[in-house]
């Protein structure tokens, strides 16, 4: 099973990922790789840390002359920021505990509760690891998947369709939004609302609080399958739902036309089977997102994730001393005004791992010749039953 564990702090040495389960003879580009880790730093509204840090992979195992060995890969992704957090960050030599101690917890953030659970008397020790910072490491594992898979023209894009009450409500379809997408501060693929994105932003930014939104997450060319029926922790929506929520500040996931379900009749949720001989056995519509009982069906995926307001205000909300349980206001750290562009970014790459998972696990193989081999048989069982690619 394709999977990854991370580890480090937010201003800490590094960031470390591990991933195991790829293929061998994955030529991976690192100026791609890289480049998702800049994007994740952009979008209009971020703060001061994304002018310190310049992120990039180091990778410290796994791979060998740009080419993946099959075993588990070690991927390193530094701080900048830690030369100027040594004396309190240093995990081997005594640091200053009191300096940077946070003990005002924040409302809307781990630390209150991350302090009550691992018997902390200090939210540094909490904050440093809920950070989003550590999204950085899940761009890095889900960039690496997208390797794999552009060598069975399986891709992926993102986008900002609402910040704030400001929502796009126009609908695009995949090759617009990849080609007009990374122009826009914002990534949102309309220049009309993305002007008033950055209208709300600002407003809110002038008023010292924070704004959340909605990413849409689209994959296209996957084949039928990907998922299944038999046990619940086996459907590709739950294992998508769960990666995607276990991001920071996700609150909701939905596929396809999503909460909508709730209100319209079946005849207008369900999509319609159609067949010809040319294009195969499709659907009339995509109201279901690409996923149909645990499984794809081969038609885009369509993921929308809404993003709460970063919780870490400069108007500080009333909260207590986790320690005197008096009265207090939160800790302010450095933070953003918004972060919903960069949150599609880290969408788009967990949504990846996730595909990724399912698609060596459907189609199998050790090498990448061997999962080129098992894909082409699979594809062409799948034409002899009416669906084609």
């Amino acid at each position: 099973m394709l999977r990854y564990l991370t580890s480090g702090e937010s201003h800490g040495q590094s960031l470390i990922s591990i991933i195991d389960g790829l293929p061998s003879n994955v030529e991976l580009n690192f100026d791609e790789i890289n480049s998702e880790l800049r994007k994740r730093q952009c979008g209009y509204g971020r703060g001061g840390r994304m002018k310190i840090e310049s992120d990039r992979v180091n990778i410290l195992g796994g791979v060998r002359g740009k080419k993946t060995l099959g075993g588990p890969i070690s991927i390193e992704v530094k701080n900048k920021d830690y030369q100027n957090w040594t004396q309190y960050m240093a995990p081997m030599d005594d640091v200053d505990f009191e300096t940077r101690k946070v003990d005002n917890v924040r409302p809307g953030h781990a630390d209150l509760v991350g302090c009550l659970k691992y018997d902390f008397i200090d939210a540094r020790n909490v904050l440093e690891r809920s950070s989003a910072r550590e999204t950085a490491s899940r761009v890095a594992v889900g960039a690496i998947c997208k390797q794999v898979l552009k060598n069975f023209d399986i891709d992926f894009v993102s986008h900002v369709i609402q910040i704030g009450d400001v929502k796009d409500e126009n609908i695009y379809d995949f090759d617009y939004i990849k080609n007009n997408v990374d122009n826009s501060e914002v990534r949102c693929a309309n220049k009309e609302m993305e002007a008033k994105m950055i209208a709300q932003i600002d407003e809110i930014k002038n008023e010292k609080d924070t704004i959340g939104g909605v990413v849409e997450v689209r994959v296209k060319n996957l084949i039928p399958g990907l998922g299944s029926f038999t046990q619940f922790d086996r459907k590709i929506d739950g294992v998508l739902a769960m990666h995607l929520m276990g991001t920071q500040a996700i609150k909701g996931v939905e596929f396809g036309i999503g909460f909508d379900v709730a209100r319209l009749p079946g005849s207008k949720v369900m999509d319609e089977i159609i067949y010809n001989e040319t294009d195969g056995i499709r659907r009339a519509t995509n109201r279901l997102g690409g996923i149909e009982g645990g499984m794809t069906t081969g038609e885009e995926i369509v993921i929308r994730c809404a993003m709460k307001p970063i919780p870490t205000l400069y108007k500080p909300l009333n909260s207590i001393n986790v320690n005197t349980l008096e009265k207090y206001q939160a800790t302010v750290e450095r933070s953003d005004t918004c972060a919903v562009p960069a949150c599609s970014v880290v969408c788009e790459n967990v949504v990846a791992f996730v595909i990724c998972r399912f698609f060596l696990e459907t189609i199998g193989g050790s090498s990448l010749e061997d999962v080129k081999r098992n894909y082409n048989s699979y594809v062409q069982r799948l034409g002899e039953r009416g669906w084609k690619k």
